[in-house]
């Protein structure tokens, strides 16, 4: 997530890419066909364009609402999996206790039973983020060739590149037993079956007289909205934006900059003599304002993808994992995540 108020000049041609360079080339190319060559044909009306132009911006704004509605949406679910975190954390200090139980156990093994259920939902958020960023075939990083190639060195400035993944990706396991951390070696889902783990513990306190069956209906309620959040996210992550209106709109995009500098050469030659040098700028501008707005779009769409543009999933799996263990009573807790380069992760 970035975080900087504004990207400033600097920024936006950073992002433009080496698209200002084609764009440019390509305008002074036909400025320059258009006033040295007999090519009549190279004079395009100005109406066809204009109409092409208002089409394709309809279509880029549907395709950045829908863009944003993605990222949006992902970032509720992320509030939602903080919020029900923190119920979580809450309710199993209060709900596991000697209450409805005979014989009582000792403060030691009920607070190891606390212990144990919110470290095992501390290693879920972590698990999840580890899942969710895995690429998928239509993200930038598997793209071939040179999308790809800017997409990994945009993810090394501005994206996981930041952090030390290696040691990220093994945090998990520490809140974790050993016989966990075998079992989930081998599991396809490794966040769902954390999250049937606490369900099997649920019914063992319940059997215990740990809990009461009100307090296990309570919190099995809570296991299942982590199941809804957690799907919620799955569907985003594996379910692009459809590739008919993510692809189409770059098609219509390259139709319009394409046409755009023969009917811009053709305006301005009415200024007079010099008036057609001044078609190569605006071109530019113009051009630059609906690529801008393609890439915008397409690098909105996948929320969960490892560059600058997303949801800042470590700093809230941080910020959770920080709340749990002070409600455990612990006080070596970890520092929240830090933006670095302007973005947060």
């Amino acid at each position: 997530m970035f975080i900087k108020k504004s990207f400033g000049i600097k920024g936006l041609i950073r992002f433009s890419g080496s698209h200002l360079i084609w764009l440019s080339a390509w305008s002074v190319t036909v400025t320059l066909l258009h006033e040295y060559s007999n090519w009549h044909w190279l004079i395009i009306p100005w109406f066809p364009i204009t109409v092409i132009g208002t089409a394709v911006a309809f279509y880029l704004g549907f395709k950045n609402n829908s863009a944003y509605d993605r990222l949006w949406e992902a970032r509720k679910i992320w509030g939602g999996i903080v919020n029900e975190s923190r119920m979580w954390g809450s309710n199993i200090k209060a709900y596991v206790s000697n209450l409805f139980r005979e014989d009582s156990l000792g403060d030691h093994d009920i607070d190891a039973i606390k212990k144990r259920l919110i470290y095992r939902h501390i290693a879920w958020l972590y698990t999840l983020r580890k899942q969710l960023l895995i690429p998928t075939p239509w993200e930038h990083v598997n793209q071939g060739k040179h999308v790809g190639n800017v997409a990994r060195k945009r993810m090394k400035v501005f994206g996981l590149g930041l952090f030390d993944e290696s040691e990220i990706k093994n945090v998990a396991g520490s809140f974790l037993t050993d016989q966990e951390v075998e079992k989930l070696a081998t599991a396809k889902n490794a966040a769902t079956q954390l999250i049937d783990l606490q369900s099997q513990e649920l019914a063992v306190l319940r059997q215990e007289g740990l809990i009461d069956d009100f307090r296990h209906m309570d919190l099995q309620k809570l296991l299942n909205n982590f199941y809804t959040l957690q799907g919620k996210c799955e569907r985003i992550k594996k379910f692009p934006l459809p590739r008919q209106y993510a692809n189409m709109s770059f098609v219509f995009v390259g139709i319009f900059i394409f046409l755009l500098p023969f009917g811009m050469a053709s305006e301005f030659e009415k200024l007079g003599p010099l008036g057609i040098w001044f078609s190569i700028p605006f071109t530019i501008i113009v051009g630059w304002v609906y690529l801008m707005m393609e890439l915008v779009g397409d690098y909105s769409e996948n929320p969960f993808e490892g560059l600058g543009n997303d949801i800042p999933m470590l700093s809230l799996c941080r910020t959770i994992e920080i709340d749990l263990r002070e409600m455990l009573g612990e006080s070596d807790l970890p520092e929240a995540i830090q933006p670095i380069n302007d973005v947060l992760m």
